[in-house]
């Protein structure tokens, strides 16, 4: 596996996270021989000691911001409290979701008792109906969606989809069980269907007008050709 680094300068680095893959690991969590983390990866493959901006989930493939030193953290983490930083998912989920629908609905923290507002954009681009049964339908209907969070609550898409109805495939948490089986057998898919595709922003120390892209994994581009659904990324 190679680093897939979408943009570096002196103050960051920017790279593509592998779906299954922990950005870094908690204070006192398992043997860290058991598996490599992002920042582990990183200092591996480029000798460098970076610093996490933003989160990304394991699950969640795409784009994750990293600081090469710690100053530099909060001047960019400022751009995601102040919303100006444009953050773009792609998700497949089930069922037709609305053509659009603005998601504003409270999300617990990390603190399970305490919710916190939460605001999602959902905007539908692809859908599909497959002659497959899944319980307790005859068929199967999925649908590519672009997400757009306008705050950083944990888990927020993944809850997000679900408070609609329209979870997301392979969300072992937050999904539905019977569609993600249905996915894996007919089609050997098992990892989570979201991924960080896109991040606009103003640089805050160069102010060059930034809009970073990171490709899919391979099982994103065997799915759409497998529904005829156009890459969004193209």
């Amino acid at each position: 596996m190679n680093l897939d680094i979408i943009f570096e300068d002196e103050y960051i680095i920017c790279v593509n996270k592998p779906n299954n893959m922990l950005v870094h690991h908690a204070y006192l969590s398992r043997n860290l021989a058991d598996e490599t983390s992002l920042l582990q990866f990183i200092i591996e493959e480029t000798g460098l000691k970076v610093y996490p901006i933003h989160r990304l989930d394991r699950k969640t493939s795409g784009l994750i911001l990293l600081a090469k030193k710690t100053e530099h953290v909060s001047k960019f983490q400022e751009l995601f409290t102040a919303d100006e930083i444009q953050k773009t998912y792609f998700g497949v989920v089930r069922g037709h979701s609305p053509e659009t629908k603005i998601i504003d609905s409270p999300v617990k923290g990390k603190d399970a008792n305490v919710h916190k507002e939460a605001l999602t954009h959902l905007k539908t681009l692809e859908n599909i109906t497959l002659d497959i049964p899944v319980k307790p339908y005859d068929s199967s209907r999925y649908s590519l969606v672009e997400l757009s969070p306008k705050t950083g609550r944990m888990h927020q898409l993944r809850v997000h989809t679900l408070k609609i109805s329209h979870p997301l495939i392979g969300d072992a948490k937050y999904g539905d069980k019977n569609h993600d089986i249905m996915f894996d057998e007919n089609f050997g898919w098992k990892n989570l269907f979201l991924h960080a595709g896109k991040l606009a922003f103003k640089h805050p120390f160069s102010s060059e007008e930034l809009i970073l892209k990171a490709s899919f994994p391979e099982d994103w581009n065997t799915l759409f050709k497998e529904f005829s659904w156009k890459n969004p990324l193209d």
